[in-house]
């Protein structure tokens, strides 16, 4: 298993759980209200949801899907960290956002120059 494999299938499971924590978890319920944003929770999830499940359609049959996927969820939890900030949370609390955000950036690159660069 290559170091693509392995972080695509961290990434994904790791969406799975938190975009389904999105719709039940009192947790995460109470999070998005303290975050000013109570209307986007479900969104929230649904777009882990749908990034996580691209993440592995991509990995196996479409790398454009792969690559599509990864950057959507570099860009979501870009924004996660960004409200983070705007809500003026600590470093450790703010971490997780930033760290999946370069943890997915890090798999579009390596799906980009995996299977898109052109040889010249």
């Amino acid at each position: 298993m290559d170091l693509l494999s392995v972080l695509t299938w961290f990434s994904s499971l790791a969406f799975i759980y938190f975009g389904i924590n999105c719709f039940y978890s009192k947790l995460i319920i109470s999070e998005f209200k303290r975050y000013e944003l109570p209307a986007y929770r479900k969104l929230t999830g649904l777009l882990q949801l749908i990034g996580a499940i691209g993440l592995l359609i991509g990995f196996y049959f479409y790398p454009i899907l792969l690559l599509l996927a990864s950057v959507g969820l570099c860009l979501l939890m870009l924004a996660g960290f960004i409200v983070r900030l705007k809500i003026k949370d600590n470093f450790i609390k703010s971490a997780p956002a930033f760290i999946f955000a370069a943890l997915n950036l890090f798999i579009a690159f390596k799906t980009y120059y995996t299977y898109f660069q052109i040889a010249v």
